[in-house]
């Protein structure tokens, strides 16, 4: 009987410490690494979500912008923070997505890290040169049937979103189009509007202005509904391609083993943000749909996202060694 009393007494000694951070959490500023350069949409994206949460939370957020490989850099420090809350990171498709998807990299994104939750997204939207003899994504489909191997498209790199999205169509509708891949999608959507490539799969942020300048078409939408902004643009879904509900993502993780009662008082305080009509407005300037989801949801969505493109990247033979 002492024995056991002995050991309840040391199993309580050992867990007194994470109760009791996990009840005063947070007591100083969070770490917030934003994967990306400072000035982009990902970036804007973070810094309006957390001078919001931090409030909510009653402690101050300090963006921290960690680019390189990829991604891979923020995940890495990430990985290897102390995961006690205080150190977070955006995760989006890329990091947690297409990217341990089509490379070896140095981090297992689902076992490495704590889901905290989604933040929302935006759709791809499939875009052509204005030009270009066809008004819906039947008429895309048959253009490219009829004219092989004259044309080509864009992305934003080997292994982007842009890329893949495309890739499934491909995969889907039995094409065969060229791939031309970019630094970035800027110039992808230069050289589309210049008539240098035929069609590009880039977010609807990217694509907004031209498409309201009438340089570019937009044939079809990823994601379950059509977006507000381009309400006339059906779904691919309703087009007929099944598996496009994939989304340009952002959402945020902490490294493996956050306390739970921590990761949900996070949870909970960034639900609350999302849902306030503000931050929708701010986060539109992105195309950006808030989506409030669990820690245990948001697992789930990056364990399907990352098994869907690494199916595709098998299929279509894309394996981008670092």
């Amino acid at each position: 009987m002492q024995r056991r009393h002995i050991l309840q007494a040391g199993a309580a000694s050992l867990l007194a410490p994470t109760l009791a951070s996990a009840q005063s959490y947070p007591a100083k500023p969070i770490r917030y690494i934003v994967p990306v350069s400072a000035g982009g949409g990902s970036d804007m994206i973070g810094r309006v979500v957390t001078e919001r949460w931090g409030k909510a939370l009653g402690q101050n957020f300090v963006v921290e912008n960690i680019s390189g490989g990829g991604g891979v850099v923020a995940c890495q420090t990430t990985q290897r923070a102390n995961p006690d809350g205080y150190v977070l990171m955006q995760a989006y498709v890329a990091t947690h997505g297409t990217t341990p998807a089509t490379r070896r990299v140095s981090y297992d994104a689902v076992r490495d890290f704590t889901p905290v939750g989604m933040i929302g997204a935006t759709p791809n939207v499939l875009v052509v040169n204005s030009n270009l003899p066809v008004r819906n994504l039947a008429e895309f489909i048959d253009y490219i049937k009829r004219n092989p191997g004259r044309i080509n498209y864009g992305s934003a790199g080997q292994g982007s979103l842009t890329h893949l999205t495309m890739e499934l169509l491909k995969q889907q509708a039995g094409l065969f189009i060229l791939h031309i891949p970019y630094r970035g999608i800027a110039p992808a959507i230069n050289d589309l509007i210049a008539g240098q490539t035929q069609a590009l799969f880039p977010g609807l942020a990217a694509a907004m202005p031209h498409l309201r300048s009438g340089r570019l078409k937009a044939l079809a939408v990823t994601g379950t509904k059509r977006s507000a902004l381009i309400k006339d643009v059906p779904t691919l879904d309703e087009s007929g391609f099944k598996g496009f509900d994939a989304m340009q993502w952002y959402g945020v993780a902490g490294p493996a083993g956050m306390p739970q009662p921590v990761v949900r008082q996070l949870n909970e305080a960034l639900a609350g943000v999302l849902r306030a009509p503000d931050l929708a407005e701010k986060l539109s300037a992105e195309a950006v749909t808030p989506w409030v989801m669990s820690p245990d949801e948001f697992g789930q969505y990056i364990r399907a996202d990352i098994s869907r493109w690494t199916t595709l990247a098998k299929a279509r033979n894309i394996q981008l060694d670092e």
